[in-house]
């Protein structure tokens, strides 16, 4: 499994809080294939290498509290891509190993 990559579209989403984070909600069916990854993991990680457009990073697929995962995009990463709220982007993800 883990040379296999995983790529799903999504819209570009913020958490609602003060400084909430942007993300790119997981499918059900990607999150549940990774999710014998988060094994040793407290608090449900998820750890892949994610890309959208050119730009890849090392990040981890990250558990909402209600059973599903999000992908989250930095400010970095929605700079590099010009992304907003609301954009409809595709999101690749691969696990990756901690």
């Amino acid at each position: 499994m883990a040379s296999h990559r995983y790529v799903f579209p999504g819209d570009v989403e913020l958490f609602p809080q003060e400084g909430g984070w942007y993300y790119v909600a997981a499918p059900a069916d990607v999150a549940e294939e990774l999710a014998d990854l988060a094994g040793g993991s407290d608090r449900g990680l998820i750890a892949v290498t994610a890309t959208v457009g050119a730009t890849t990073w090392d990040t981890s697929l990250l558990p909402k509290g209600d059973g599903t995962y999000f992908v989250a995009l930095n400010a970095t990463v929605r700079r590099a891509e010009g992304l907003e709220l609301g954009d409809r982007v595709e999101v690749a993800v691969a696990p990756r190993r901690r």
